[in-house]
This record gives structure tokens, C-alpha cells and sequence, in this order.
């Protein structure tokens, strides 16, 4: 029984996976509906013509600033195209603002009079990725507050700095530590230090609401919240209502000389990643300005471009 292109096509649009063919120099030949519309919702405007577009230049170019990803997709294509390989797979993730997603990209070839041509199929793995991550969770975890460990904040930031990358998006790193914290322990023991830090941390973590959004324990009574796509004078605001309401809390830390309660320093910073940046100078960065803000008298916070913020007090920016 033979099938109309109408009928095959009718059968691509119908699949719940993007999909894409692509030439020998890495244009787009065809594409069917889910592509389409999955590019419509993620800010692709509805006049965009597919046809004619170069993928795999697309995918060079995000190579070209660091995108690990992008680069071994560009290798697969391309072992594809020279027949060095029949098929290939990539998993990765495509997060928005609104919530966490992951793809399979599959690529495959088929040949057509005479033409080498790529297929190229976008498949949402999220659910399984999100069962996923339950699992690993334990592993990324600090025991003790229940915050993401170091381990896993080198990983997300590399991720969310990449993203940033990509899409020209601010990428706000807010680095805070607990003033004189060893007076805690020394007064009323390790067992109510332990205690406090965890009731620092869950108050830092409700700061941490999206898919770009991490609070992680950096170290001893240190603390960073990554903050994707958010503005110097937002990040400001909301690390200034960080640093009063952990002040708030009201836990006695009698012997410090900056409050008789607990309370923290910051330092703020905002960039947006270009490729003559590294994402370790905005660690640095954030790290020099929470350096300045205890020695300006701690329970406040310093920002980049930004003067320095009392708890409860409006930024202001240079």
C-alpha cells in the first residue's frame, strides 16, 4: 500500500518530538509542526522561516563561547555527514525561567537521490531526568543543612554561566558568611551552631524560587545564592531583604561586636557573561566585595556598580 506525502507528513506532525533534516552543509531542509511550535513558545517569533537556516552553524557559533554541549553536538553532526558514524545521541538541558527541562537529540542519515541528508529529532526526557535527580539528590546535598553542596554549585553554575552565555542574560552571584560565627560556638556549643546554620540556610533557600536559582553551603558558615537572569538592582533588593531577614530571625549572638542577634555579610555581584570573561572572576568578584562589607562593619551588604546597602535600605546605583 503506497502513502501520500500528505500521509507521511501528517504522521511527523503528529509525533510528540521535534524534527528537523538537515543537508551535507548543515541547512534545514524540512521540519515538522512540534519544531515549530516548540520554537514559537520559547521566543521565536511566528514569521520564522526554518528553511534555508543553518543549524550546524548555529551550533558552531555556540560552541565557539564554551558550550561544551554545543561543540560535541557539532562533532556528532559532523561524524554523521562524513558517514564515520550511523547514528548519534546527546542529552542536555534547555532550562527556562519557568521550569526544568531536558532533550535527546538523535541524529541519524538517510540518502536520497544522491544526497547525504541528517535527520534530527528532539525528544523532552524531562520527566525521566526529574526521577533523575531525586536520585542524585542525596549525593549533592550537604548533610547538615540540606542546602546543594559545593560539588554541585561548581556544576549548576558552569550550567547556568553557559546559559547566560548563550542568550546575553545577567548572571548574579551573592556570596554571604555569618558574622563572628565562632563566638556561637564558643558560648553556646556546636550542637546550637549547627542549629543556626540550618535556620540561616532555610531562610536563604526561599530566595532560590526558579529553574536558574541555587542555594548552595559554600564552606563552614558560608553561603552563595546563583540568581540566573536577574538584574544588578533586583539582585540588590533581594540580597538586601536576605540580609534583614536573617537579622529578623533573632538568634542570640551576644558576644558579636556588629549585633547582639545572628546576622550576615554579602557581596553582590551581576554580569553578563560575554567570551573574554571567566566565570571564576565573578566568584572572585563576589568574594572581594563580602571582604569589603565586613570590614565596613558587617550586617550589610556591598554590591558591584551598587553602594553599599544597609539592611532595609533602597539601592542606589554609581
Amino acid at each position: 500500500m503506497e502513502y501520500s506525502d500528505q500521509f507521511l507528513r501528517a504522521v511527523l506532525d503528529s509525533v510528540d518530538v521535534g524534527v528537523a533534516v538537515i543537508d551535507c552543509d548543515g541547512k534545514i531542509v524540512f521540519v515538522n509542526d512540534r519544531w515549530i511550535t516548540f520554537g514559537q513558545r520559547n521566543g521565536v517569533p511566528d514569521t520564522m522561516q526554518w528553511l534555508g537556516v543553518n543549524y550546524l552553524a548555529v551550533c558552531e557559533e555556540a560552541a565557539e563561547t564554551g558550550d561544551c554541549l554545543a561543540l560535541e553536538a557539532v562533532q556528532g553532526i559532523h561524524q554523521i555527514l562524513n558517514a564515520e558514524l550511523h547514528s548519534f545521541s546527546l542529552e542536555y538541558p534547555c532550562h527556562s525561567d519557568a521550569e526544568k527541562r531536558w532533550f535527546m537529540m538523535r541524529v541519524s542519515c538517510f540518502v536520497t537521490d544522491g544526497k547525504r541528508l541528517c535527520v534530527l529529532s528532539h525528544q523532552n526526557i524531562t520527566e525521566r531526568k526529574l526521577a533523575e535527580e531525586k536520585v542524585l539528590s542525596l549525593s549533592r546535598q550537604d548533610g547538615l543543612t540540606g542546602l546543594y553542596n559545593r560539588r554541585y554549585f561548581d556544576e549548576f553554575y558552569q550550567q547556568e554561566w553557559n546559559r547566560c552565555l548563550r542568550q546575553s542574560l545577567p548572571i548574579t552571584l551573592v556570596l554571604f558568611d555569618i558574622d563572628h560565627f565562632k563566638s556561637v560556638n564558643d558560648i553556646y556549643g556546636h550542637q546550637v551552631g549547627d542549629q543556626h546554620l540550618r535556620s540561616v540556610a532555610q531562610c536563604a533557600n526561599t530566595f532560590a524560587k526558579r529553574p536558574g536559582d541555587i542555594c548552595a553551603r559554600y564552606g563552614g558558615e558560608e553561603f552563595v545564592l546563583v540568581l540566573g537572569n536577574t538584574r544588578g538592582e533586583e539582585a540588590a533588593m533581594l540580597a538586601t531583604r536576605l540580609v534583614s531577614e536573617i537579622e529578623a530571625l533573632d538568634i542570640p549572638n551576644e558576644m558579636s561586636p556588629a549585633s547582639p542577634v545572628l546576622t550576615i555579610s554579602a557581596g553582590v555581584v551581576t554580569r553578563v557573561p560575554d567570551k573574554s570573561m571567566h566565570k571564576e572572576s565573578l566568584i572572585e568578584e563576589a568574594d572581594r566585595l563580602l571582604y569589603r562589607a565586613k570590614k565596613k562593619g558587617r550586617n550589610q551588604l556591598c554590591a558591584a556598580n551598587i553602594r553599599s546597602v544597609q539592611p532595609k535600605a533602597e539601592e542606589s546605583i554609581i
